[in-house]
């Protein structure tokens, strides 16, 4: 099941929803590299991180899947929103320093493919930041927040995945050691759950974030892709007459 974008946005608007963007901020910032002047694109839902990360990059844009939907970003200024296939992306070889992905990985129709077409249009030294459901986690158990969808990683699984693809790992985080409630006893205990989380159960976490370097020294063979999809243009309704 994917994440919508309407329960996507609510989400994030809700009181757990904001404590749960605060901790996956604190484990990107722990390996998330100042690095002024990138060229910036995040996949999937990373609007609360692109406005966080983005004003240091060069550009910033917001790619969004088709089967999740898109939403105007930023509200001010020309839009930066671009509705993709995660498999053929707009965007021409090496034309990318950083890409960054939310509800994105775990969704993805063929997760080796998505990785494929990130190595293909990253830059020879770029990085791709990526936010998945923990596997053994809380998170990945309950439907009612868009980790519960989808399809969860452990560590091992997603190194071998990321390798499998020519990147190599370089750093490693977590974040959500906190239990998805909505309940208010438990979202105000919500700081000390995740100081300790960190401290004595880090490979509970929710959510693991990864970030990976592409690699350049061993080639990856080419073959010509046919496209899976068939896109159908907005305006023209199906079954109109064409003549």
């Amino acid at each position: 099941m994917n994440s919508d974008i309407v329960d996507l946005r609510a989400f994030y608007a809700s009181p757990l929803g904001q404590m749960a963007e605060r901790s996956i901020t604190m484990a990107l910032s722990a390996i998330w590299p100042n690095l002024p002047g990138e060229r910036l694109v995040g996949l999937g839902y990373a609007l609360p991180w692109l406005e966080r990360f983005g004003p240091a990059a060069e550009r910033s844009f917001a790619f969004m899947p088709a089967t999740q939907g898109a939403v105007r970003w930023p509200r001010d200024g020309a839009s930066s929103t671009v509705l993709v296939f995660d498999e053929e992306l707009p965007l021409v070889d090496a034309s990318v320093d950083r890409i960054l992905l939310v509800h994105s990985l775990e969704h993805a129709e063929n997760p080796r493919e998505t990785l494929k077409e990130i190595w293909r249009v990253l830059a020879p030294a770029g990085r791709a930041v990526i936010v998945v459901p923990n596997r053994r986690g809380v998170w990945a158990r309950f439907e009612h927040t868009p980790f519960g969808t989808g399809r969860p990683f452990s560590r091992s699984q997603l190194n071998e995945l990321l390798r499998d693809a020519n990147f190599t790992p370089a750093a490693w985080s977590d974040a959500l050691f906190f239990p998805p409630s909505k309940r208010r006893f438990m979202m105000r205990l919500q700081p000390m759950l995740e100081r300790s989380g960190r401290r004595f159960w880090p490979i509970f976490s929710g959510v693991i974030v990864v970030e990976a370097q592409k690699r350049l020294y061993q080639g990856l063979p080419v073959a010509q892709r046919a496209s899976r999809r068939v896109f159908v243009p907005v305006l023209n309704p199906q079954g109109a007459a064409t003549g």
